[in-house]
């Protein structure tokens, strides 16, 4: 009796050890982005009570599946259902008091795809790009206005057109969302048909080539040096000045780890800076501050001096964000350059 009532406890005790929480889970995938109550950072708000109630879970459940390509929002394929279910009722918790989801209907919405496309060059393409490309950069408090709580999501977005419903797109169009820039349709003037138009175009965007990621899978790059430790440290400085870029600081690899005096001496950083350059990239991605000032590592070993730096393009495709492919793609050549005219 002994070992069966045994039995049952640690039965009972199993589902709620493996049951996922929540808000740790949150905490764990979401919160540095959408921050740690949901207001938004790099990522956009989720805690706005008219998001909350006008979205249901299958699309929340879909849009943590599939993520945005190329926007930031990565797929979260890792998590097990159970655990995005789990996510997925913390965010309900932010819903107020008494708050329901919308109980959309189902099917698909059919309309005049060309009539819709002149329809949104009128009245979506100022906020969501002339072909649903979404609002340009992230973030809160450098690429996006302050008294913007949200950018225009990319209606052409893969992620998006697998996870909204036609319906959703619908029931946005006509209620729009407080608390952001949407404004209703049917407040606007336009009729149902006209915003079965819309979907229907907005639709046709699924035919787009959309957004691949980079398939550099390097994620330093390397250069052997012909000269000296001494010699090649100041070929690259040279170079990066040549390239219009300031240095702004040097350091042993080791700064701040031992004393100045226990430094390893075949290890030097040069730091350089091209503030308009910078400025550019932290408004597309202010992530972009992790790997920014640029940056050149000369390296001793066994008699060899290299030359290092990071990988920008794997980086972009690490960061998913297409905005930032070109800017890394400079970045890439600007890295290449300066090594190879350092080592000539």
């Amino acid at each position: 009796m002994r070992f069966v009532s045994f039995l049952l406890l640690a039965l009972l005790a199993l589902p709620l050890a493996a049951a996922p929480r929540g808000a740790e889970l949150y905490a764990q995938n979401c919160a540095v982005c959408h921050g740690a109550d949901g207001r938004g950072g790099v990522g956009v708000p989720l805690a706005l009570p008219s998001f909350l109630s006008s979205v249901s879970d299958d699309y929340l459940i879909a849009t943590i599946r599939h993520g945005r390509p190329g926007r930031v929002m990565p797929a979260f394929s890792q998590l097990r259902d159970a655990e995005v279910r789990a996510i997925v009722a913390h965010l309900r918790s932010w819903m107020p008091a008494g708050s329901t989801v919308v109980n959309l209907a189902s099917g698909p919405v059919k309309g005049d795809a060309a009539r819709g496309k002149t329809l949104f060059a009128e009245r979506c393409a100022v906020c969501h790009g002339a072909h649903g490309e979404g609002g340009h950069g992230t973030g809160v408090t450098f690429s996006r206005p302050r008294d913007l709580p949200i950018i225009a999501p990319a209606l052409n977005n893969p992620g998006f057109l697998a996870s909204a419903s036609d319906q959703m797109i619908k029931t946005t169009l006509m209620n729009g969302r407080d608390g952001t820039p949407m404004v209703s349709f049917l407040k606007q003037g336009l009729q149902e048909r006209d915003i079965d138009d819309i979907v229907t175009y907005v639709r046709t965007f699924a035919k787009g080539p959309g957004w691949k990621p980079g398939n550099d899978d390097t994620p330093v790059l390397e250069m052997d040096s012909p000269y000296t430790f001494a010699e090649t440290v100041e070929a690259v400085k040279r170079a990066a000045v040549g390239k219009n870029f300031r240095i702004i600081r040097e350091q042993s690899l080791e700064n701040g780890l031992f004393a100045e005096t226990e430094e390893t001496k075949e290890t030097h950083i040069v730091y350089f800076c091209n503030f308009n350059f910078i400025n550019q990239a932290l408004a597309l991605d202010p992530r972009v501050g992790l790997f920014m000032p640029c940056r050149i590592t000369v390296v001793e070993r066994e008699g060899q001096v290299k030359m290092m730096s990071i990988n920008p393009k794997y980086l972009s495709r690490l960061f998913n964000n297409a905005e930032l492919d070109k800017p890394c793609e400079e970045m890439y050549q600007v890295y290449m350059g300066i090594m190879e005219e350092a080592s000539l």
